[in-house]
């Protein structure tokens, strides 16, 4: 006879599975249909740089460290070379235009000039001998015509007594014809002379003009010869700082070789390094503002040098209108060089954001400041200061930033 079996009441281990996977599957749909799938990242706000987007004036310059150096640099060069036997002032001396440096000496140079003075001053004495004589013969040539005229008077006189005479046939025809002939050779004599005067004076007046111009010459080369000794004094040709003065006492200086160089610094220049990024915007007459003692100052580009070295290239800016009082050559000046006209735009400070994002994107605050989000943006120029918004960010809204390094590739960042 069968016993009927009664069904226990109660919770089951099945039905344990059953409630847990119906869970799980409540779960995943959540998950696909009602949450945020955005990953995240957690950290604390305190920590972080943040910064606002604003619409203000965009002063598109770089920042420029330049190094003070004296307007004009002169060199001094030995003209004449020789054996240094005093120094008279030091490096760092303030000098006047002919102030003496160093004094030099040289016997051969002194040899040398003596005999040039001794032959010039021969050829000149020799010139103004030769001149002499010229001027005698002149003399001597206005005298011979002075005693012809004196003849001619007097055969004219004697030709003409002559002719009244042998028109009575008190004197014989060949006295009166001896008187004619005489009275015509007077005159043709003179006449010969007075030739030989105006070439002699032509050819004098030649000789005596080439004579001038060549003691005028030598009277040069004298003065030349002379200065050639002078030289063995180096002087200074402007007036200025002497900074360098390569040579010392007992030293033997070649001709025309180094020895110093003197500063003007009447005015000052700022000589530049900038990186080669710059190079196609930078420009001569581009201005830039330093500041100095609480007050700005005003300098231009002067100069910009073509070419380039270890990715920089140099520039010269000049001040414009006043300068800075006490500068000294090799102090450095940090300048903020206009690379073109202020525009309004939007901007945002500069951070360290930039090196992780390349500018191309960058975490936004929520409307409630709890957590970022990451957004693609679009930045044109900068600034040392400011990065210059061209879209992807709307004035008012606030920004991270400082570096993303520890953030990964999470595309939120929520604040504890």
């Amino acid at each position: 006879m069968d016993i009927p079996i009664k069904k226990k009441k109660g919770l089951k281990l099945k039905h344990i599975y059953y409630v847990i996977g119906i869970l799980l599957f409540s779960v995943l749909i959540y998950k696909a249909f009602f949450s945020d799938n955005i990953s995240t990242f957690s950290v604390d706000k305190d920590k972080l740089s943040i910064a606002t987007v604003n619409k203000s004036v965009f002063n598109d310059y770089i920042t420029v460290n330049g190094n003070v150096e004296p307007i004009a640099t002169i060199y001094l060069d030995a003209m004449e070379g020789g054996r240094v036997e005093e120094r008279i002032v030091e490096e760092g001396a303030m000098l006047k235009k002919g102030d003496i440096i160093l004094r030099l000496s040289n016997p051969d140079l002194s040899l040398s000039i003596l005999n040039s003075e001794a032959q010039l001053a021969e050829k000149s004495n020799f010139l103004r001998n030769t001149m002499v004589v010229l001027e005698q013969e002149k003399l001597q040539i206005q005298r011979e015509l002075l005693k012809l005229e004196y003849e001619i008077k007097r055969k004219k006189r004697s030709f003409e007594q002559n002719s009244d005479l042998i028109k009575d046939n008190l004197i014989s025809n060949e006295v009166f014809i001896q008187s004619k002939e005489d009275y015509d050779f007077a005159i043709s004599s003179y006449a010969l002379y007075l030739r030989r005067q105006k070439q002699d004076s032509i050819y004098r007046t030649i000789q005596v003009t080439q004579m001038q111009d060549n003691l005028r010459n030598m009277d040069l080369n004298l003065k030349l010869v002379r200065e050639r000794k002078n030289n063995l004094n180096v002087t200074s040709p402007i007036d200025g700082q002497l900074t360098v003065l390569d040579a010392e006492i007992g030293q033997s200086i070649p001709k025309n070789s180094r020895i110093g160089q003197i500063d003007i610094l009447s005015s000052y220049k700022v000589v530049a390094q900038i990186d080669e990024h710059y190079i196609d915007k930078i420009k001569k007459g581009l201005m830039a503002t330093i500041e100095r003692q609480g007050k700005e100052y005003k300098l231009k580009i002067r100069k910009v040098f073509p070419d380039v070295r270890s990715g920089k290239f140099t520039v010269e800016l000049i001040f414009v209108g006043e300068m800075p009082t006490n500068m000294r050559t090799g102090q450095t000046y940090h300048s903020r060089l206009q690379l073109g006209n202020p525009q309004g735009a939007l901007l945002i400070e500069k951070g360290s954001f930039f090196q992780k994002t390349g500018g191309q994107w960058i975490y936004v605050l929520t409307a409630d400041g709890k957590s970022a989000i990451k957004r693609t943006i679009n930045i044109g120029r900068q600034n040392p200061k400011y990065y210059e918004l061209l879209e992807g960010l709307k004035p008012g809204e606030q920004v991270i930033i400082s570096g993303y390094d520890s953030f990964g590739d999470n595309e939120r960042i929520v604040f504890k």
